[in-house]
């Protein structure tokens, strides 16, 4: 797992972290969300060991990153696709960081072509465009086979084919037991990804909760469609729901749930069509949840 407790971060008068506590388990993908300035990167960093914490603690199974003799083989991340020698082949870069951690040349190899960059394994990293870089960065996130990962925005500059391999490869992860940390803007792509989100503002601990609990606190409302109208809306405000018409002829019906509206149905003897119950999107929960924490806001 990856524990943080009491998390803080300084610098100079600036907070960048908060008595920040939160538990990435294994076996799911957490989503790591927050507006920018919220602290995130400044987080992973101290789970990598790249950040001390003015106080509490960032650990990794129990321990700091530095104790791990090979934390290649124990952790991988991806914080900056950036960060790799220009004048280097994709090949040479990864040949590099397996030699430091005791890994086999098989294994670049592997990871290479799991990243889809089989074909220009000789191809210097200069030329690379920004979604090949993040391929090379994740495969050398993936190089010593660890079971725990963090990524940083793994999306960005990525194709529609290269964004639905890393949410596979994600899932992928998180299903074989590792434990998978990935901050990202994309609120979409999270709510394809994700098993549970954990949300932050101005470097403090905002919300902690599973995609499906998310969606059930931020529940708007439920549609239903009946050949009964008037009756429906007679039960349902009867019940002290809420009615009110829908352009296409559907009502939306709010202060009850759908399992709810479904029973004062079948009780009434009212036929119906649909019943669908209608949550916020992750964007618009997250919008919501994170309104008061938006340090940079346009004009």
């Amino acid at each position: 797992m990856i524990e943080v407790q009491e998390l803080t971060k300084r610098y100079g008068e600036h907070v960048a972290v908060d008595r920040l506590s939160f538990t990435v388990r294994p076996g799911e993908v957490t989503g790591f969300l927050g507006p920018n300035g919220a602290g995130k990167s400044t987080t992973m960093r101290a789970v990598l060991g790249l950040d001390r914490p003015t106080s509490g603690t960032a650990l990794v199974g129990g321990r700091q990153y530095r104790e791990y003799a090979r934390p290649l083989t124990e952790v991988g991340a991806l914080l900056d696709a950036g960060a790799v020698h220009p004048g280097r082949t994709a090949f040479g870069h990864l040949h590099c960081l397996a030699r430091a951690s005791g890994i086999g040349m098989g294994r670049v190899t592997e990871v290479l072509q799991l990243a889809g960059l089989g074909g220009v394994t000789r191809k210097r990293a200069g030329t690379f465009s920004l979604g090949m870089r993040q391929r090379l960065g994740i495969a050398g996130a993936l190089l010593g086979d660890p079971g725990v990962l963090l990524f940083d925005e793994p999306v960005n500059g990525l194709d529609p084919e290269g964004i639905r391999w890393i949410r596979g490869l994600l899932r992928g992860l998180a299903a074989e037991g590792r434990t998978v940390l990935v901050s990202s803007h994309l609120m979409s792509e999270m709510a394809l990804t994700a098993d549970r989100v954990v949300v932050i503002g101005r470097g403090r601990l905002i919300a902690d909760l599973t995609i499906s609990d998310l969606a059930a606190q931020f529940q708007r409302d439920v549609l239903v469609r009946t050949p009964d109208t008037a009756r429906l809306r007679s039960t349902v405000e009867s019940a002290g729901g809420a009615v009110s018409a829908e352009p296409d002829g559907g009502l939306a019906i709010t202060g009850l749930d759908a399992s709810r509206v479904g029973s004062l149905a079948a009780g009434a003897g009212i036929v119906l069509h649909e019943l669908t119950p209608r949550n916020a999107t992750l964007e618009e929960a997250y919008l919501e949840m994170t309104d008061e924490s938006v340090e940079y806001r346009h004009g």
